[in-house]
């Protein structure tokens, strides 16, 4: 092995396991964080990303092993971190047009877990490399100190220890610290920067003669000037805002009529606000019916206050149209997302008045015991259904929060159509905590409204308040709303805290939709070939 000097400094060898580990974590945070505009943030899709993740550390050890006992020599090491550092550099400047050229493929060539297929072929393309030359440190790294230090024994155990430090910290700061505060696509950079120095410093002190690290600098220069932006919808630049929370992605554009929110590049719109007082047009309009069905028009004229309770805040656009149409709500919301609140102020004319707590919906519930007349579920975004919101148990708290009339009704936006969906999993859970459920679709969405309640009563007083209401807007929605209403027939698709297969019913359901919006491209790609599908775009 040749000689160098550094590393006969322990605190440099400490240094170069703690910020592989640490970066390690960095970059498995960052994956979630580049993968979830496109492909959700699900649990399906962090199976994906620890998995592959495990498979290119695993290959690093043994590579990394292999190759130290057969040519014991660091230079090698410190040049496979320049690269790695290199990588995770460009992951900024290439990373979405990789996930949005895999993607496109996949549609043509898969038929079933077309999302799941995509985001981890995504992930082996642009994650395994630079992560199994970084699995390659540890035992490369045991093999010098082994060799060049006395205290081997101590060493190895300090190594491991730096390595373990790493990968903790590694796993706050991100999170915390730097995806929060300036993006995603700046934290890539910020520790293939660490690593870069690392290696570039083992060069310059042993003087070595080499364009490696010349050209490590180079490049990682121009993944600063093309990739410091996170803008993951790279090809729309009407955006309002673009940018990214501890929880989510966030993208805000508007028109002439009205300004939106969304957390996925792809699909999805989660609020709405309608610059001129008005209907959205969206299932927004449907929820109005909850109100009613507990006696709004009603409570107004015996001048009375209905209390109403939205899980799922967003930018508050169910909260905007119920003050909008009716006088005497008192309204609260939970909403797990602080960002997302920012920017109801911000861009949405959230009325600051209304409380929002920053919480999860059921601890929230778990941690009051106030009673209301309306409770709105709308925590429901994408794929990303959150399990401990869709089972039995959780229910059954909101039913102990819903006073004698209250209703509950629940935004289900991935409509199915194939026996056992999400949406039929929710709506038999409901069910068999509720003794009145009714159903209605959104017309032009996926979307689905639920309302359900414990009092007979509640169709009645939806059609007596109907007739108390005096906005011509509003009684026409509810009319069709009330005709178009059907009382739920259960079945047996119960999810309880212990089994809520939530996400492989959505990845179903995902499967669904999109194969119908690509069986047009399907059959210009059978008759005319790849040109054809590209002369139809």
């Amino acid at each position: 092995m040749n000689e160098r000097p550094i590393l006969k400094n322990k605190v440099y060898l400490y240094l170069t396991e703690f910020f592989a580990g640490m970066s390690v974590m960095a970059v498995e945070l960052g994956a979630s964080r580049l993968l979830a505009p496109y492909f959700s943030s699900s649990q399906i899709v962090w199976t994906i990303i620890i998995g592959t993740i495990m498979i290119a550390m695993a290959l690093g050890n043994i590579y990394g092993g292999r190759a130290a006992d057969k040519n014991p020599n660091p230079d090698k090491l410190y040049g496979r971190m320049i690269v790695a550092a290199v990588w995770i550099a460009l992951i900024p400047v290439l990373g979405k047009y990789i996930i949005l050229l895999i993607s496109g493929a996949l549609i043509f060539v898969v038929n079933h877990y077309i999302l799941i297929w995509a985001a981890f072929l995504a992930c082996m393309v642009i994650f395994v490399f630079p992560l199994f030359l970084l699995g390659t440190v540890t035992p490369s790294l045991v093999k010098y100190t082994v060799d060049s230090l006395d205290d081997s024994g101590k060493t190895v155990g300090m190594l491991n220890a730096a390595n373990t430090i790493g990968s903790i910290i590694g796993t706050f700061v991100p999170t915390f610290i730097t995806i929060p505060a300036v993006g995603t696509s700046i934290t890539f950079l910020i520790f293939a920067g660490i690593l870069l120095v690392l290696a570039i410093l083992y060069f310059v002190t042993s003087k070595l003669k080499s364009v490696k690290p010349v050209v490590g600098i180079v490049i990682f220069l121009i993944a600063c000037i093309f990739g410091h932006k996170s803008n993951f919808a790279f090809w729309d630049n009407t955006l309002t805002y673009e940018g990214e929370s501890i929880y989510n992605y966030l993208q805000v554009y508007e028109n002439d009529r009205m300004v939106a929110l969304s957390t996925n590049v792809l699909f999805g719109v989660q609020s709405v606000y309608m610059k001129e007082d008005g209907l959205t047009g969206m299932y927004y309009d449907y929820a109005m019916a909850a109100p009613l069905m507990a006696g709004v028009q009603e409570k107004e004229e015996a001048q009375e206050d209905m209390d109403v309770l939205i899980l799922g805040m967003g930018t508050g656009t169910f909260a905007t149209q119920c003050n909008r149409y009716f006088d005497n709500m008192n309204i609260e919301g939970v909403e797990i997302d602080d960002k997302i609140t920012d920017l109801a102020i911000e861009y949405f004319d959230f009325d600051e008045n209304i409380p929002v707590t920053t919480y999860d919906g059921r601890a929230y519930l778990n941690a009051i015991d106030k009673q209301y007349d309306v409770i709105m579920v709308d925590a429901y975004q994408d794929i990303t259904i959150p399990f401990q919101m869709s089972s039995v148990e959780f229910f059954q708290l909101v039913a102990e929060h819903l006073t004698e009339d209250g209703v509950m009704v629940v935004n289900m936006n991935m409509r199915g159509q194939s026996e056992g969906s999400i949406n039929d999993y929710l709506s038999d859970t409901i069910a068999s905590v509720f003794d009145d459920v009714y159903v209605i679709d959104v017309r032009g969405s996926s979307n689905r409204e639920l309302y359900a309640s414990n009092s007979p009563a509640a169709l009645d007083r939806l059609h007596k308040n109907l007739e108390l209401t005096e906005d011509e807007n509003l009684a026409a929605m509810m009319r069709y709303v009330e005709s178009g209403l059907s009382e739920y027939e259960a079945g047996d698709y119960l999810m309880t805290d212990d089994k809520a297969p939530v996400e492989l019913l959505g990845m179903r359901v995902m499967d669904e939709l999109i194969e119908s919006e690509i069986r047009y491209y399907k059959q210009i790609l059978e008759e005319e070939g790849l040109q054809g599908v590209l002369d139809s775009l």
